[in-house]
């Protein structure tokens, strides 16, 4: 099984950054590669468009909406991937009023190495959590 995980430091509060990430149905409104969200069997299924028109379907597996974090699992995507399990998270910075967002994943590769497939989902990490530091405007 490999793991990453990409944070990113937000001049923002915690709570104002968890109000645009914290809604699970909420990713075309900070990522850009994802303009289509549409929720199912009562907001715990999210189908996802990307750009190129790929559908990825996700479930809702824990949500923590005090500690502002949630962690989902995939159900069908075009990744080369199983047992894929991540946590989108965001920490109050204490002294700073910022925040720090974490977002992490487990995963199996398959038909690919450890390290193709863990580069994959880091590079989508980062490139998320840039591109949510964008839209807040800070």
């Amino acid at each position: 099984m490999a793991h990453t995980t990409a944070s990113l430091g937000i001049p923002a509060a915690p709570d104002r950054v968890w109000q645009l990430v914290g809604g699970f149905g909420s990713l075309p409104d900070w990522l850009p590669y994802i303009p289509q969200s549409r929720l199912g069997e009562g907001g715990r299924v999210r189908t996802l468009t990307n750009e190129e028109g790929g559908v990825i379907v996700e479930r809702l597996e824990a949500f923590d909406n005090e500690a502002r974090t949630y962690s989902y699992s995939i159900l069908q995507a075009p990744f080369p991937v199983t047992g894929y399990r991540s946590t989108l998270t965001v920490h109050g910075v204490p002294g700073s009023g910022g925040s720090r967002v974490e977002w992490s994943g487990t995963f199996t590769p398959a038909g690919v190495g450890d390290d193709e497939a863990t580069a994959l989902f880091h590079g989508i990490y980062t490139e998320g959590l840039t591109a949510l530091k964008q839209t807040l405007g800070v």
